[in-house]
């Protein structure tokens, strides 16, 4: 069955929680094998995206840092980084109109982090759309 948009962005929050689980804890990982964990069958978007993700984690993490305001990246839970991380990286990198990542990225966050978080991705990511360049 061939995943939506809306969740294969579910299964790349997953993805990328795990593995920043895996990093944190020193723990030795096959990323090959945490896709098939999570996917039943192969998906372009969601490799791309996480690997997107992974490779440019270091400017992605340094974007969202300079707009949390009062908020360190550390002091999130694994669960609002991966939403954060992979809606910056798409708005960034990724030709998805920004409303829409935006509002999935809310979604997500409704989902599994509470109302203060929710408020805090919403505007560190109006901020990343208001501020931040598209590379190409």
């Amino acid at each position: 069955m061939k995943l939506t948009r809306t969740e294969a962005r579910e299964k790349i929050m997953v993805i990328l929680y795990q593995i920043d689980f895996y990093i944190k804890g020193n723990i030795d990982y096959n990323l090959d094998d945490v896709f098939a964990e999570n996917l039943e069958m192969d998906n372009k978007y969601v490799k791309d995206i996480v690997n997107g993700v992974l490779e440019n984690a270091d400017t992605i993490d340094s974007v969202i840092s300079k707009y949390l305001e009062n908020w360190d990246l550390d002091r999130l839970g694994k669960t609002d980084k991966a939403i954060l991380r992979l809606a910056t990286y798409e708005m960034m990198y990724y030709d998805t109109p920004k409303v829409v990542v935006i509002n999935e990225a809310l979604e997500l966050a409704k989902k599994y982090s509470d109302d203060k978080i929710v408020k805090l991705i919403n505007a560190v990511l109006d901020k990343v759309r208001d501020n931040e360049e598209v590379n190409e």
